[in-house]
């Protein structure tokens, strides 16, 4: 059912980049099932800063062979690519339009949409499902979002990036090549970006002052989950509990799925079934222990709230 989401180049990113410019493995894809001429309800799948959709496989399998979805994981512009210099002109507004598209086509599998990510994928998540309730009638799946940088500095870190001096760096930083944001050796990650580019976080803090406005007014009313370590230094675990507990406040259809900060899950792990491997088979970035209890809290949480009823009548009827 997984495959390369082909027409995601010539659909959507006509005239800006080619299947051969994007790296192996951090293509665009989806997880589609026969068309049986049935609706059936679909998921989008958004990854993180300096990631790929490589990071959305485990999570979008288990969408499509327990719970019947559809799924979409799209390729954020200047992300995956085999010459990464678009990064010094990384776009929030982009980003947005190319969860747009995915949205549209998800619309075509007939059901309800919903939209879920990793770290900013989940930010831009929630920012879609709050400014497009007709769009995402389904739920909102949040895995490490990043509502808020963690640590005692991140309020600061976030208000840095939104200043001249950040703007000046960015500048100065874009006349330095940027395949250093690659490590090709057998010993790097063939699915990231070896370091965090400032021009990136700067749209990242300002998508995070965007949400911090509407979350101070609005509330999703979409069923909501969200899976978060302690042990995560990158996104603050504070601005997700708020989130869900706001929401369960207003219709109590919200659940976190916490774990613990001894068991040492780090950010981007939380995603992952399995470990990331180097090209050489080194461990980069380990495996979630807790990735089947996680999901298989997460399909009870969509079950409860009616966002799999196609595939429960599906199976009454064989």
């Amino acid at each position: 059912m997984l495959r390369d989401w082909n027409e995601y180049y010539h659909e959507h990113f006509s005239n800006y980049k080619q299947k051969s410019d994007v790296r192996n493995g951090c293509y665009p894809q989806m997880f589609k099932h026969d068309d049986d001429g049935q609706p059936r309800n679909a998921i989008v799948l958004v990854h993180g800063l300096t990631d790929s959709p490589y990071f959305m496989k485990d999570i979008g399998e288990y969408f499509c062979s327990e719970m019947g979805f559809d799924v979409y994981i799209p390729l954020l512009r200047a992300h995956g690519l085999k010459e990464p210099e678009d990064m010094k002109d990384a776009s929030l507004i982009e980003w947005r339009k190319d969860v747009i598209f995915a949205i549209e086509k998800a619309k075509e599998s007939g059901g309800k949409v919903s939209i879920g990510g990793l770290s900013t994928g989940g930010t831009l998540s929630v920012k879609m499902a709050l400014t497009d309730e007709q769009s995402i009638d389904g739920g909102v799946f949040l895995f490490s979002a990043a509502l808020g940088l963690a640590s005692g500095a991140g309020n600061l870190a976030e208000i840095f990036l939104r200043t001249t001096l950040a703007k000046i760096l960015d500048y100065l930083d874009s006349y330095i090549d940027r395949s250093r944001l690659i490590n090709n050796s057998a010993s790097g990650n063939p699915f990231r970006y070896s370091k965090m580019d400032i021009g990136g976080a700067r749209e990242l803090s300002k998508l995070i002052k965007e949400l911090d406005l509407l979350t101070d007014r609005d509330i999703l009313n979409q069923p909501l989950f969200a899976a978060h370590s302690e042990a995560d230094t990158t996104a603050a675990i504070d601005e997700i509990e708020e989130l869900v507990d706001r929401s369960y406040q207003r219709h109590q259809k919200a659940e976190m799925f916490r774990i613990g900060k001894n068991f040492g899950v780090p950010h981007a792990s939380i995603v992952l079934k399995d470990p990331v491997l180097s090209l050489n088979n080194s461990p980069l970035e380990p495996k979630n222990i807790f990735f089947e209890s996680m999901m298989e809290s997460l399909r009870v949480f969509a079950d409860r709230y009616g966002l799999i009823d196609r595939i429960k009548s599906t199976r009454s009827t064989d």
